[in-house]
């Protein structure tokens, strides 16, 4: 692939058409993107996960044709990809192009689906509600500052609870919550950068997914067809009740 040049694709749906350019920062993202959609892959695949003020995720393999009731959604190609960071210059601001994955307790790694999607619809918060994101994450490092450095202190803090020594367990948490400070002392708090609040209090997106997904792209034209898909009446599953099919994606020269 040329890296200086910007890969868009035509994603034509029953509902309407979706332009998205890939970013070149993301290569295997974009290359595995590429292949896909000129293998026919995602050929009446359908966005089978949909909630509104969140996001519409399509790709799995296992939708084509999937009669409705069937549960979808753990389809793939039968590889992942390495996550592809580039945080904070890509976040999750509406109309991203990121990738699926399974969660951290089976994949700690973050590896990506290596067909699965999905495109950002979120919703716009203020000023103080970001403020108050970024206090969460700040006492979440610190909190797992803490439980890295009990996990150490297991059999003692067994023991302590057998014997019921309330004192020991009281003394031996704060000498912990003390470490964990100094741990992350020198480590700036967390902050969302101008362009993200700009983003999150304008067009919004969902900010508690970054740098926990991939972003690999963005709309560029057909944002009323992702807005449409968002609004259509889904079950209990969040599968749409009436099929948004996948008809085509193409590379445009």
């Amino acid at each position: 692939m040329d890296n200086n040049k910007e890969i868009s694709l035509l994603i034509e749906t029953s509902k309407g058409n979706i332009i998205v350019k890939l970013y070149n920062e993301t290569p295997r993202h974009r290359d595995n993107f590429i292949k896909l959609a000129q293998e026919g892959f995602y050929e009446g695949t359908l966005f089978h996960r949909v909630i509104k003020n969140f996001m519409i995720q399509a790709g799995d393999p296992e939708s084509k044709n999937a009669p409705a009731g069937k549960m979808l959604g753990s389809g793939d190609a039968g590889y992942t990809l390495p996550a592809e960071f580039v945080y904070p210059r890509y976040f999750h601001k509406k109309g991203v192009l990121s990738a699926a994955r399974l969660g951290d307790e089976v994949n700690p790694e973050r590896a990506s689906s290596g067909c699965q999607f999905y495109i950002v619809t979120g919703q716009v918060y203020t000023s103080k509600q970001l403020a108050g994101m970024e206090n969460q994450l700040n006492q979440m490092k610190l909190k797992n500052a803490f439980d890295s450095l009990a996990r150490t202190h297991m059999k003692e803090i067994y023991q302590m609870r057998k014997a019921n020594d309330m004192n020991g367990l009281q003394q031996l948490q704060e000498q912990l919550i003390a470490e964990a400070q100094n741990q992350i002392a020198g480590e700036a708090p967390f902050k969302f950068t101008p362009e993200q609040v700009e983003a999150y209090t304008t067009v919004g997106g969902t900010p508690h997914l970054d740098n926990q997904y991939t972003v690999f792209g963005e709309v560029i034209e057909g944002m009323e067809t992702v807005d449409a898909i968002q609004q259509m009446k889904t079950n209990r599953v969040d599968r749409p009740e009436e099929d948004v099919v996948i008809r085509k994606v193409t590379v445009l020269e």
